[in-house]
């Protein structure tokens, strides 16, 4: 039989024991990991994203593939980005006091792409990245061991009429993480659940304990309607905050406002406010 040398028995001991690193405690809001998608702010850079996050209250943000990175600059925030602006990035977070921890909703043609997405997230110290791409699952959850990254699998609105579109549904992403590293899981967006006509709460109890990250937005009704402040449309905010609380729930919530898209900020503070006062 082959002998391991020290290094590999090192190795070995170290993936054992790997487990995805946690989220600053510092960041907790009542006990709450909470900021926004960057994609709220969508027509402003990464930068003034990130400020407008810290100015409704947020301290953490998730960027997303494409947004550029600053005024005046060509650079867009991707996974491709050169690395002297990853760190110009992480210098601009760390001055605003916001810490990024999630990187989506970003697609994965081919394992190599892949690969790229998840090195560049643990090359930015993110917590996890958003895709919809589960047919890489393979590609993902190695990369999942390999960088202790998280990977949560996000859902746009959809229905049974459109067979090829399928992470609308929970039972699905069920069915396709449950099996897998623990470090694969679910990133549940309650306003789209609604949007296929499902009950959000509902929808986190299928996905008891894969829940890596909550995009939270409420809506004015089921289907495609216009997104509400929480506590304002069909979404049981209330509700699904304590279904989290019973899971245990100890990932970050990123606000995503999807509606005026030019002064939003106070529209976000108010679903931040929501958020803390539910305690955990």
């Amino acid at each position: 039989m082959k002998r391991l040398r020290p290094l590999a028995l090192l190795s070995l001991a170290l993936a054992a024991t790997a487990h995805a690193e946690p989220i600053p405690e510092n960041l907790r809001q009542e006990g709450w990991f909470i900021g926004a998608q960057a994609y709220t702010f969508k027509e402003f850079t990464a930068f003034e994203a990130i400020a407008k996050t810290k100015e409704a209250g947020g301290n953490m943000i998730e960027f997303f593939p494409g947004q550029t990175m600053k005024p005046g600059s060509d650079v867009k925030v991707h996974h491709n980005m050169p690395e002297d602006a990853m760190k110009e990035l992480l210098a601009e977070c760390k001055r605003q006091g916001v810490h990024a921890v999630n990187y989506g909703v970003v697609g994965a043609g081919n394992p190599e792409e892949v690969k790229a997405i998840m090195s560049f997230a643990k090359k930015m110290g993110l917590y996890a990245v958003c895709t919809e791409s589960t047919e890489q699952i393979v590609a993902w959850e190695a990369a999942a061991k390999e960088t202790d990254v998280k990977v949560a699998f996000h859902e746009h609105g959809g229905s049974m009429s459109n067979p090829n579109y399928k992470v609308w549904n929970p039972l699905y992403i069920r069915g396709v993480v449950e099996s897998r590293d623990h470090r694969v899981g679910a990133c549940a967006d309650l306003g789209h659940w609604c949007t296929s006509n499902l009950v959000p709460v509902e929808c986190l109890r299928i996905l008891n304990g894969r829940i890596v990250s909550v995009h939270l937005k409420d809506k004015e009704k089921n289907g495609n309607a216009p997104v509400v402040v929480a506590g304002k449309g069909v979404v049981d905010v209330a509700a699904c905050l304590e279904e989290l609380k019973k899971q245990k729930f100890d990932g970050h919530i990123s606000i995503e406002h999807e509606n005026d898209w030019h002064d939003s900020v106070p529209k976000v503070k108010a679903n931040i406010d929501f958020v803390k006062s539910h305690p955990k």
